[in-house]
């Protein structure tokens, strides 16, 4: 999978450090990957939650939360928004 936005990914683990290594993590999962199907997705992140057609990824023990827009045909993920637990309980994200 293509990731797109990971400069994204290193600004939020800029302002919150004890993300890093579980963001580097999840980008070397996601590169390495070719899913065809969530099913597939989820075989890999079975926390991962499906919210329309977004993934919510837990980071760093479910301490923060990635939303994505996984593509499957075209083999990119669309890095969308990068939170802490209480941002994401507000759900502006949702928006």
């Amino acid at each position: 999978m293509r990731v797109i936005k990971r400069g994204a990914l290193e600004a939020f683990w800029q302002e919150h450090p004890d993300a890093k290594p579980s963001l580097e993590s999840w980008y070397a999962v996601v590169r390495s990957a070719s899913w065809k199907t969530p099913a597939d997705l989820k075989q890999v992140y079975r926390n991962a939650d499906l919210v329309g057609r977004r993934t919510v990824f837990n980071i760093a023990g479910n301490k923060y939360r990635l939303v994505a827009r996984v593509n499957y045909r075209a083999q990119i993920v669309f890095v969308l928004h990068l939170l802490t637990h209480s941002e994401y309980d507000r759900g502006t994200w949702k928006q």
